[in-house]
């Protein structure tokens, strides 16, 4: 299926929020999804060289559930949601963490931080429907880097969880196949330099890696 928009979610995970939070203003969680968007060449197979942005210094890896729809859907309740996912990954969602301090700073929007080329590492997908094993509540995030452990989150841990996502983006566009959800990260992102190999994955979806260059 030819991915056709990729949606973001953050701020998804107490714990991230937190991790993140230099005031206790900002500590207060989202009361509705916060999206964003990543252009559709952001997206890097895995095995692929990720090479450092010209610009920025603090690449943060964002380890996240990735959902696949595989149907045009609108005006979805929760309960129905779950019949147009096609798949089921995990990716990363990079992110140049000074210039995004900086543009918080100043009210502007995300795109040099988020959008970059290469900026959306992914995984090969799991297939999902009727009768599926994954349990959209209990999917497993591990990132590993060099082999150290950074993250180790479960989707049990959503704000807004898989389901409630797609209902919520499915009310204000028309969800189309192949369009991406990367769904918020956990806690442990921290910093990528060169020469550093990421993985992710768990026992249902696999293991994906990369190396920054």
């Amino acid at each position: 299926m030819i991915p056709h928009r990729i949606f973001c979610i953050g701020r998804n995970y107490h714990e991230h929020i937190k991790e993140l939070a230099s005031a206790p203003s900002q500590l207060e969680s989202p009361k509705e999804p916060v999206v964003f968007m990543k252009p559709v060449p952001s997206l890097v197979p895995p095995g692929e060289v990720l090479r450092l942005p010209p610009y920025g210094r603090e690449l943060h890896h964002e380890a996240e559930v990735v959902v696949l729809i595989g149907r045009e859907g609108k005006g979805l309740h929760e309960e129905q949601a779950g019949s147009y996912i096609a798949g089921i990954t995990l990716g990363l969602d990079l992110t140049l963490r000074d210039v995004q301090n900086e543009l918080k700073s100043k009210g502007l929007p995300w795109e040099l931080c988020k959008a970059f080329d290469q900026s959306a590492p992914i995984g090969e997908f799991l297939p999902y429907g009727k009768g599926s094993m994954i349990d959209l509540r209990n999917i497993p995030i591990k990132c590993t880097v060099n082999g150290a452990l950074r993250q180790n989150g479960n989707s049990r841990d959503m704000i807004f969880p898989i389901k409630t996502l797609i209902s919520y983006l499915s009310k204000r566009w028309i969800l189309k196949p192949g369009d991406l959800i990367y769904t918020g990260t956990p806690s442990g992102v921290g910093p990528l330099r060169s020469g550093d190999k990421i993985t992710i994955g768990n026992e249902q979806v696999g293991e994906f890696s990369w190396v920054i260059n």
